[in-house]
């Protein structure tokens, strides 16, 4: 099981929200309303922790070890919410998210492979690591940077243990877990040929509930998003290239085998599938055979 050490590990570097945060340090002179803004989104879209988490339950109650990490993961994500919710408390009050605003994100999650989802919030840590890394950078005022800086440390933590779980379902489930991986990185890589931001909180999740059934589409402000990246932190190429580096550099070690683009991503993502419909069609076949086997005797 891999939930015992990821606990201690994450435990041992745990931040604390009042002693580890500078709160003393703040400066009213550097914080504009446009930048409470974004970070009142930012806490209401780390609040969808609690239907992503209900989603992975929900589709993983044969992995009770995978499960049982879920408890460490919501804490943080939770906890990240709750660290810009207190920031808007001390210092920007009129800010504060509202108990329906929050709620407003919490909706059910249509069920999906979990396979592809472990990959899919997998890249989501990734690009939220960098997310942040590049608002750190963008804010002015010190304790913000402060919190954003440590939020970043925490989603490359998050990705590590979801890379562990990946390791362990490619020695289960083998061509299986390479073709879903292989999938989901080709389109979580892929954002520059996308309109909108690739990330878990902008996608579908609910066909009953489209268009709203995105975590952002149910924000106070649903083109909040687009604006943060492209008009305020400026998550420009050069950041999404640093995020595409990552993916297909964890996707080398994964796999055991070099990928210096999309493309040679995609390949390969052609040749697991190719090797999981064989499969899957022996397996037909062998059934076939069986079958007609017992049915002369």
């Amino acid at each position: 099981m891999l939930y015992p050490e990821l606990f201690k590990q994450l435990e041992a570097v745990r931040w604390n929200m009042d002693k580890d945060i500078p709160w003393d340090a703040f400066d009213p002179g550097l914080l504009s309303d446009d930048q409470a803004r974004t970070i009142k989104m930012n806490a209401i879209t780390e609040w969808a922790a609690l239907p992503a988490t209900e989603m992975f339950l929900r589709d993983n109650k044969d992995d009770s070890d995978f499960s049982a990490f879920m408890s460490v993961w919501f804490f943080e994500e939770q906890k990240h919410s709750l660290v810009l919710m207190e920031y808007l408390r001390r210092f920007r009050p009129d800010m504060v998210p509202t108990e329906a605003e929050l709620h407003e994100v919490r909706f059910d999650f249509d069920p999906a492979p979990p396979l592809e989802t472990l990959m899919l919030h997998f890249c989501g840590e990734i690009r939220l690591n960098h997310w942040y890394r590049r608002a750190a950078e963008w804010h002015t005022e010190p304790v913000i940077r402060a919190i954003y800086e440590t939020l970043a440390r925490d989603e490359a933590r998050h990705g590590g243990a979801y890379l562990r779980y990946m390791k362990r379902a490619m020695v289960k489930f083998g061509d299986e877990a390479r073709a879903a991986f292989a999938k989901v990185g080709v389109l979580m890589a892929s954002a520059r040929r996308t309109a909108q931001a690739l990330h878990p909180t902008n996608l579908h999740v609910n066909v009953q509930l489209f268009p709203r059934d995105t975590i952002q589409s149910r924000l106070p402000d649903p083109e909040w998003l687009e604006h943060w990246l492209d008009k305020q932190i400026q998550f420009d190429s050069v950041w999404e290239n640093k995020v595409v580096e990552r993916i297909l550099h964890n996707m080398s070690l994964l796999m055991e085998r070099s990928f210096a683009s999309v493309q040679e991503l995609n390949r390969y993502r052609k040749e697991m599938a190719g090797a999981v419909a064989s499969a899957a069609s022996a397996a037909a076949a062998a059934a076939g055979g069986l079958g007609g086997a017992q049915a002369a005797t």
